[in-house]
């Protein structure tokens, strides 16, 4: 493939652009599966170590707190080094972790496995969308951006599946190994593809006047986008940590059928973020107006599961169907921050606004946590709503700042 005329945003093949699009998808599922590389056995860490909730919340927050600060700094090594070298070090990174859960004897052994995660997943936004912005052609870049999302949905829903079933089969230290098999796998896959990854360095002047490599944090879109980011984050935080209990406490809903609505919602936002390819590719000019509409309707759509009006099943229904308004407008986002980001700040710009994903999901379970130990749980599903609606002012706000530049 003609990388040059990639990198500039040339029409090129269907077929070039669709092995960059699926390198990219197959590294961000990776990366979504380390996100529960943990979670998913936390009962036997609490019978084989014994270990307290506390303990093993602590893991999670490790995870995100690491990700969060790191994928800021991580999208400036992005812009210094280009995409592939750094990706090719976060898969070490989650190989490493996985083995140190395999070779766990204790509590200390799973913090390594955290942080090294943590560290591992942190420049990946930086990483992917560096990659996807310079070597898919522009009138493909909405299909790329729902491909993208969508794998990282199937990253989610591959971990417990994949450490439950080798536990089964074997035993847990055994899942863990079989992890690092896939992450080398997948090292090796994309090395052998290493062209289709290759970024363009934007070399900076040197001359005195040059502008400052920090100098997008002075404009007021960036820190709109990560407000977005952030607010959206806590409401999906909450109705992943919370949803089930909500539906078990006002409905009477049993625990398993509560959790199968977790399952369809994720299922749903997939099945929206697959449509929302279509609608981002068609209606790029109009990115944040695609958000705000979607972001409106998942909070009002969520607003009536908190009155509880469409009883317990009705209200299963609806909590999937938010995952489908918001699931659409996942690839709008992603076009939204594209046309907002100036040129050559690309990992910059992603490390800092994604960042917000880390943040809100480590603030919102400590906030609604509390209205959910008071048993306020309708008023916990009416305040991710309101959340949710707030960050329909700020895709507003990234439209206009956006188009008045």
């Amino acid at each position: 493939m003609n990388s040059t005329s990639a990198v500039v945003g040339e029409s090129v093949h269907l077929r070039d652009d669709a092995q960059v699009i699926g390198l990219v998808g197959l590294a961000h599922g990776i990366s979504h599966f380390s996100h529960l590389l943990l979670p998913p056995l936390f009962p036997i860490f609490m019978s084989e170590f014994g270990l307290s909730f506390s303990q093993l919340g602590l893991l999670v927050t490790l995870f995100f707190v690491i990700s969060g600060s790191g994928q800021m700094l991580g999208g400036f090594v992005v812009d210094r080094v280009g995409a592939r070298p750094v990706l090719f070090l976060s898969l070490i990174c989650f190989a490493l972790a996985a083995a140190c859960a395999a070779t766990a004897q204790g509590y200390a052994g799973l913090l390594a496995c955290a942080a090294l995660a943590g560290l591992g997943n942190a420049p990946f936004h930086p990483v992917d969308y560096s990659i996807l912005n310079q070597r898919v052609s522009s009138p493909r870049l909405g299909y790329a951006f729902s491909a993208h999302a969508l794998s990282g949905n199937l990253g989610w829903a591959l971990t417990p599946l994949w450490l439950v079933t080798w536990s089964g089969w074997f035993d847990w230290r055994v899942a863990y190994w079989a992890a690092v098999g896939l992450y080398a796998t997948v090292f090796l896959v994309l090395y052998l593809n290493r062209q289709c990854l290759r970024t363009e360095v934007v070399v900076r002047s040197t001359q005195p006047d040059a502008e400052h490599e920090l100098a997008f944090l002075r404009l007021p879109v960036v820190w709109w986008c990560f407000a977005y980011f952030f607010l959206s984050t806590m409401t999906l935080s909450v109705v992943q940590s919370f949803g089930p209990s909500i539906l078990t406490a006002v409905h009477g809903v049993d625990l398993k059928s509560a959790s199968l609505t977790l399952t369809a919602y994720m299922l749903c936002s997939a099945s929206g973020v697959l449509l929302g390819g279509f609608v981002a590719a068609k209606m790029s000019a109009y990115s944040e107006r695609v958000v705000a509409v979607a972001m409106a309707s998942g909070a009002l759509i969520l607003l009536a599961v908190a009155t509880g009006w469409a009883g317990a099943l009705g209200s299963m229904m609806l909590l999937a169907a938010t995952g489908l308004a918001i699931g659409v407008g996942g690839p709008s986002r992603d076009m939204m921050i594209k046309k907002a980001t100036p040129r050559g700040a690309t990992g910059r710009v992603y490390g800092t606004v994604y960042s917000g994903l880390d943040v809100g999901f480590a603030v919102s379970p400590l906030l609604f946590g509390v209205l959910m130990d008071r048993g306020w749980f309708q008023l916990t599903l009416s305040g991710a709503a309101m959340i949710l609606m707030f960050s329909v002012g700020a895709a507003l706000m990234v439209g206009r700042l956006t188009k008045a530049r």
